[in-house]
């Protein structure tokens, strides 16, 4: 049976002690993964176009290493509230905080490699190029437009709220150990997903190599978790982006 610390006892672990590791950590993580996307070259098919399996397993781990680089930022909050509660008061070891930044990533994992799927189906067909750009307007527009609405749904606030609240998800969420600590990781993955997939998908509108479009989304996904109490941002992103996907795809029906 497991035993969940109330809210009490979480904000009263709330007080500074040794997490320099974790913190190192995390920056060298996200600093590694930044220079990763700089220095490595775009996966290009092979003779066997999309079909080569070596140039999947290199797509895949180009969505995985973004995925790290841009949602490292945004959990490392988490990441180090973590540390700081299972650590109180007996100064235990940094392992379930490893475990649960592993599982983190494993639900980015998963989706890195549906993203790869549809990624090389889209190549296939023509609707992007290898550069990962979209070469559709009904693509691009539908992607804007979607991701405009998905901004003001109930199951975007949803998540987005559970990705603010760590100390209810500590609480409502605890297990104990380390196979414990890998899926809350992941749970609160599953969450993080939920909130941002969509925004991960504008990589197509900008293109995976565009560094300056991945900050933006990067900046636009941390500051997104900021607001605590007002939501202009989310609304301004959505009503933005909803309004520019609508644009293109009324520009491409008056062209036919």
């Amino acid at each position: 049976m497991r035993v969940a610390p109330d809210r009490t006892r979480v904000s009263a672990r709330l007080k500074p002690d040794g997490r320099a590791l974790t913190v190192a950590a995390l920056a060298l993580l996200a600093v590694l993964a930044w220079l990763y996307l700089w220095r490595a070259p775009m996966p290009m098919p092979g003779p066997d176009g999309v079909a080569s399996q070596t140039y999947a397993a290199f797509t895949f781990l180009m969505w995985l290493v973004m995925m790290v680089a841009m949602m490292t930022p945004a959990v490392a909050p988490f990441v180090l509230l973590f540390d700081r509660v299972q650590r109180y008061p007996t100064g235990g070891t940094h392992a379930r905080t490893w475990t649960f930044t592993s599982g983190y990533f494993t639900a980015w994992a998963a989706f890195s490699a549906a993203v790869t799927g549809l990624q090389l189906l889209l190549i296939r067909i023509a609707w992007l190029d290898t550069m990962t750009v979209s070469q559709r307007a009904p693509l691009t527009g539908s992607l804007l437009l979607a991701v405009g609405i998905y901004q003001w749904l109930p199951a975007k606030v949803a998540c987005l709220e559970h990705c603010r609240g760590p100390v209810d998800f500590l609480t409502r969420h605890y297990r104990p150990g380390l196979v414990g600590g890998w899926r809350m990781g992941l749970e609160h993955g599953l969450y993080c997903v939920g909130c941002c997939w969509l925004l991960m998908l504008l990589l197509f509108v900008g293109g995976m190599m565009n560094l300056v479009w991945i900050a933006v989304l990067t900046l636009a996904i941390s500051f997104e978790r900021l607001q605590l109490r007002r939501d202009w941002l989310r609304h301004l992103i959505g009503t933005v982006l909803a309004l520019a996907g609508g644009a293109v795809l009324v520009q491409q029906i008056g062209s036919h």
